[in-house]
């Protein structure tokens, strides 16, 4: 009777979950993807008046950033509902079940523990920006920030309701008590902690983050609970610091891009422009030997140029490719590891969502950045061309396909003219001033419906809710950790850790190439940890001011920044990119493991050449 009625609690409790689930999801969705459109509508908006009336709108910038906080944060609550926040999953998955059932609740109680010491300073936080008035539109500031805390709170609900569904009450209670004697533990140590100086880093931002990060919490918790921690136990700041850095992370203006190039990325697959493109690189080289692994190769760069996304990259080629270079004999495992190398070799060709983060936190001009993207990409692509000469330069030539004919190779060169246009649109409009970084996707989203619907005509309408939701699920994941790491890297800076840093690296022998020597070894590192974004935004603010003080341009170095984050993100047995490619080719991560490694080796290599060799990133300035 006893184990009866649990079972039947339980059964309410999973029952109340999903309904809790389900309703939030109803009051974020249809919002979130409102906003997507609203904020392409309100950007095309701004360059028009500016640009071709020139009647300015000044409340157009204002209100966007309004809406895009908004967007961020019930993004961020649609990521955490599909359990697409950005986490490290290579340990859990190593676990037995019966250790990764109570790993998993523990990671979940955590994500809860952090929204509930988040909710009541975030709506202090509402009410103290009430009072402030916006210049343009006079609206209370208090109706933008209370965005974090609508979004905190649902997604407090959300982590509550994972947790009862997901986990056995038994570990869910395990998670309560270690939760709690770690804290107890921490307050009763908070006198000697207070005054232990840089170990309190070492302990709450190595050891915290790293823990947590290792056992699959959300990269955002891990960040963000990590930095509530060192304030609450080591200093008498009050938890509202934390928010109002959250909020200073996410509401750079340029920022607004995120979702609108993760969209505009969606745009190119879905109306068949991508396909387009690789379409006339096979016609011209897909019949030499390895022809197909060339063509991969360019396609990713091409793609890349458009598109925000590594996974809308890789999910955009892998599908056009895939079948027929299966039928041409290649190993399943090869190319996906072709196409994880070639997802890490573009990873500075422009829009890319880390140069945009890296102009965003250290002030570079976007423009540089986009214009600076280009060659090391080259260089990469060289590198791993090499690596497929290589491999097929012993293969018959009748493995490979018929050659196309010049008229096939014109007309599919003239299919694809549209789309390859685009790449060049986005970068003319924000080096002629037409439109600013921030603006110049909502142009490349107008160009690509437009020829998408005009010329291609593979758009189905039904696809469009789907790749609205898709956009501000990935932006909220992206922002979020923007954030948490903007409040983590305050915390490191007030601790005077960026200072002490600073000094350190500005001592290494060998003056700039040493700094530059031991950055592409750090860089790589914290790519496969962390990922681009959540990385370059903890230490860029650090990093690039010594890069500076050494001489080294700033381009040059975000550039050798960029490459080598994108070498981690796809080097197993970390790097989170290696993973998705497996995914996208339906590949098991063994298979194209030991493959991978020849052209990763190659693209260091370049690496190692973009880092000796300025010309290669700033030649084009």
């Amino acid at each position: 009777m006893q184990v009866q009625s649990i079972a039947l609690a339980g059964g309410r409790t999973s029952r109340a979950g999903n309904v809790l689930e389900t309703t939030v999801r109803w009051i974020t969705e249809w919002p979130a993807a409102l906003l997507v459109v609203v904020e392409v509508g309100l950007l095309l908006a701004n360059v028009t008046y500016r640009y071709v009336l020139h009647d300015p709108l000044t409340w157009g910038d204002e209100l966007a950033s309004m809406l895009f906080i908004w967007l961020a944060m019930l993004g961020s609550v649609i990521a955490l509902q599909r359990g697409q926040h950005m986490r490290l999953t290579t340990m859990l998955e190593k676990l037995t079940p019966a250790l990764r059932r109570p790993a998993e609740a523990f990671g979940d109680a955590l994500v809860v523990v952090f929204m509930l010491l988040l909710i009541h300073p975030a709506w202090e936080y509402v009410s103290e920006e009430w009072a402030i008035t916006t210049p343009a539109l006079e609206i209370p500031n208090g109706v933008r920030v209370a965005a974090l805390a609508v979004g905190f709170t649902l997604m407090l609900a959300i982590a509550l309701a994972r947790l009862v569904m997901r986990a056995r009450l038994r570990d869910v209670v395990v998670s309560a008590v270690a939760i709690g004697a770690l804290a107890g533990l921490l307050l009763a140590f908070k006198p000697m902690l207070t005054g232990a100086g840089h170990a309190n880093l070492f302990l709450f931002f190595v050891v915290g983050v790293s823990g947590m990060v290792v056992i699959g919490v959300p990269i955002m918790t891990a960040f963000g609970l990590s930095t509530m921690g060192f304030l609450a136990f080591s200093t008498d700041l009050p938890s509202m610091v934390v928010v109002g850095r959250i909020d200073e992370g996410m509401s750079g203006l340029i920022l607004l891009s995120v979702p609108l190039f993760v969209f505009l990325g969606a745009l190119i697959e879905a109306t068949g422009m991508a396909a387009a493109m690789i379409r006339v690189l096979a016609s011209l080289i897909g019949h030499v030997r390895g022809g197909l692994s060339y063509v991969l190769i360019g396609a990713m760069y091409l793609v890349s140029g458009i598109s925000g996304s590594k996974a809308a990259d890789m999910a955009a080629v892998a599908p056009a490719l895939f079948p027929d270079m299966k039928q041409r004999g290649e190993d399943e495992g090869e190319l996906v590891a072709m196409l994880s190398a070639s997802g890490a070799m573009s990873e500075t060709i422009p829009p890319s969502l880390v140069l945009i983060t890296i102009g965003s936190v250290t002030g570079i001009s976007i423009a540089a950045l986009f214009t600076g993207g280009f060659m090391p990409a080259v260089v990469g692509a060289i590198a791993m061309a090499i690596v497929v000469w290589l491999k097929n330069r012993n293969r018959a030539a009748a493995a490979e396909g018929a050659r196309a004919s010049r008229r096939e190779v014109a007309r599919a060169f003239v299919y694809a003219l549209p789309a390859m246009a685009l790449p060049f649109l986005i970068r003319a409009a924000v080096v002629e001033g037409i439109a600013t970084a921030t603006e110049v996707a909502t142009l490349g989203v107008v160009y690509t419906f437009v020829v998408g619907l005009a010329v291609y005509r593979q758009f189905d309408w039904k696809r469009l809710w789907p790749m609205l939701i898709d956009t501000a699920s990935l932006s909220g994941a992206i922002l979020i950790i923007i954030g948490c790491a903007t409040s983590m890297a305050w915390a490191l800076t007030q601790s005077g850790f960026s200072r002490d840093l600073a000094a350190a690296m500005a001592s290494l022998p060998g003056g700039a190439l040493g700094f530059m020597l031991v950055s592409v070894v750090a860089f790589v590192v914290l790519g496969s940890l962390l990922e681009g974004i959540p990385a370059i935004v903890l230490f860029g603010p650090l990093l690039f001011p010594i890069a500076r003080a050494a001489g080294i341009h700033e381009v040059h170095y975000a550039m050798v920044a960029v490459f080598a984050m994108g070498l981690g993100l796809f080097a197993p047995p970390f790097g989170v990119g290696f993973y998705a490619a497996c995914a996208i080719g339906k590949v098991s991560p063994m298979a194209a493991m030991s493959r991978v490694w020849p052209y990763l080796g190659a693209l260091f290599i370049a690496l190692l050449v973009i880092a000796a060799v300025p010309w290669i990133s700033i030649g084009a300035l």
